[in-house]
């Protein structure tokens, strides 16, 4: 059995889980990364009796606009399709039943669903460290539990209409000690980073913070009063440890 897995992850939370969880799947895994800009995914090759797993994080209880859009021209041809929704600790919302929405359009054959921490992207205090140890054995035996057990019915929580998108408005932007590398710009998943002094679009960046993630000289930053200010309000909700769910 091939197993696909279908991932967004800018700054690799929503991966480290997707490869934990097919760890759980015998057969051999081939990746397709939503995050390259570059990539004609309406050319991705999906068989019928593939194992996939799409993967995508949760940014304020929904699926990112351009993951969306991505993975809208992946056809599935009737394969078999776990989802997984990765937060960072707070609520996932309506990011399920936005992503079964979108998989089922493009026909795949939607048998299960997980929602599963990972650190938070923006405020790493929250979640860290994960998914750890004790996840990645949890999210493997949810893999075996859904190949064991899935069907084409799953209870998968969430509402429609999905509540109101939005970003929360902590752009990066380059510092004096940039060293113009143009690590960042090449990098960006929405192409919001110029070539030139390499700032950030505040209207095209999708607050993914992968540009801040991986510079090499940590010349990027977000505003730190902004940061300190949500990170205290996010406090009582995130700080406590949540767990994985599985949804058969």
């Amino acid at each position: 059995m091939r197993i696909v897995e279908i991932v967004f992850s800018p700054t690799g939370g929503t991966a480290k889980v997707a490869h934990a969880f097919a760890e759980g799947w015998e057969g051999e895994v081939n990746t397709i990364d939503l995050a390259n800009p570059e990539k004609d995914f309406s050319t991705c090759a999906i068989d019928g009796d593939d194992q996939v797993l799409i993967a995508l994080p949760s940014f304020g209880g929904r699926v990112p606009t351009i993951a969306t859009e991505r993975l809208s021209r992946i056809p599935g041809n009737g394969a078999a399709c776990t989802l997984i929704c990765v937060y960072g600790n707070r609520a996932f919302e309506d990011t399920l039943a936005e992503m079964e929405d979108t998989a089922r359009a493009c026909g795949f054959n939607v048998v299960a669903a997980v929602a599963a921490i990972a650190e938070h992207s923006i405020f790493p205090q929250f979640a860290t460290d994960r998914p750890d140890a004790a996840d990645a054995a949890q999210l493997r035996g949810f893999a075996r539990r859904i190949a064991e057990e899935a069907t084409d019915t799953p209870a998968i929580p969430g509402n429609r209409p999905y509540k109101q998108g939005g970003r929360g408005g902590l752009v990066p932007q380059p510092t004096g000690t940039c060293v113009g590398c143009g690590l960042c710009a090449r990098e960006c998943p929405a192409q919001a980073i110029d070539t030139d002094g390499f700032a950030a679009d505040p209207e095209t960046c999708i607050d993914c913070m992968r540009c801040l993630r991986i510079c090499p000289v940590n010349a990027r930053e977000v505003n730190a009063a902004a940061v300190a200010a949500k990170a205290e309000e996010l406090s009582p909700v995130c700080a406590p440890r949540k767990e994985n769910e599985l949804f058969l």
